[in-house]
């Protein structure tokens, strides 16, 4: 803490454009917030064995981070025109107003300096990936990251084809607050499971009798290996490996067979095929 307040007091200074040494407590505490935002921010990028073996000061490991932040900032706002560039809502305004209206306030307003930690837009969309653990442009970064890896599973897909499957779940999604790629993924589940191509749209009465009595009879333990295997393959076969994204759809199979075996059991599984 020692080490800090000087950190602080320079911060304080150039907020107040070295006029005074003095500001509200409020203020005080979101300076040591964004000094402290900073020094995590060089820890967690795998610089911390780093700091450690260096004895680096508060200082010089807050200048790191800081220094962090700024290169997040720029590469996010790369990724983000990256996806722009691709980007399909599919009709569903939450997905559309968060990335095309939201975000962009975000890098307008963001203070790299004096509130590295604060995330300033709400991010109504949710993605599938918790991330509460991280504010500021971590938690965009992150965020961006997701609905570039939720774009590229979809947009392999007919916009027609994806539309349809989205209106089968919810007549009106395009109103819902829910994540639509995960209600893709779990078409794209129910394909596999019934060893249909993605091509044919239309599955038999025998098709969800055995898809049903797999949800019913299999051990969900047996259920998420064979599930993620298969996601497995298909990132590999069709996406060409596509960094991060078998990850990413994996962390999303226990919820997807939660949802099939509740459609299941409440008869409504047909609306996945």
């Amino acid at each position: 803490m020692e080490e800090l307040l000087p950190i602080v007091g320079r911060l304080v200074e150039k907020y107040t454009g070295f006029e005074s040494t003095s500001v509200t407590y409020e203020k005080a505490e979101q300076l040591m917030e964004a000094v402290l935002y900073c020094i995590h921010e060089a820890e967690q990028s795998g610089q911390e064995a780093l700091m450690t073996a260096q004895r680096l000061s508060a200082g010089q490991a807050y200048e790191t981070g800081a220094a962090m932040v700024e290169q997040k900032v720029k590469e996010a706002v790369a990724m983000y025109n990256e996806l722009l560039a691709e980007f399909h809502s599919y009709g569903c305004r939450n997905l559309y107003d968060t990335v095309v209206k939201g975000l962009p306030g975000f890098f307008q307003w963001y203070d790299i300096k004096f509130e590295p930690q604060n995330t300033i837009v709400t991010l109504d969309y949710p993605v599938m990936r918790d991330l509460s653990g991280y504010s500021g442009i971590d938690r965009i970064y992150e965020f961006i990251r997701c609905i570039r890896m939720e774009q590229e599973f979809m947009n392999r897909y007919d916009s027609d084809y994806v539309k349809s499957v989205l209106r089968k779940s919810h007549s009106r999604y395009e109103d819902m607050m829910d994540n639509i790629c995960e209600i893709f993924f779990a078409a794209v589940i129910v394909h596999i499971l019934a060893g249909r191509p993605f091509t044919e749209q239309k599955f038999s009465a025998d098709d969800g009798r055995r898809i049903e009595e797999w949800l019913s009879q299999t051990e969900i333990q047996e259920m998420e290996k064979t599930l993620k295997n298969a996601v497995s393959f298909l990132v590999q076969e069709y996406y060409n490996g596509y960094d991060g994204l078998e990850a990413y759809l994996s962390g999303a199979v226990r919820d997807t067979i939660v949802r099939l075996k509740n459609a299941s059991d409440h008869n409504i599984l047909m609306k996945f095929l």
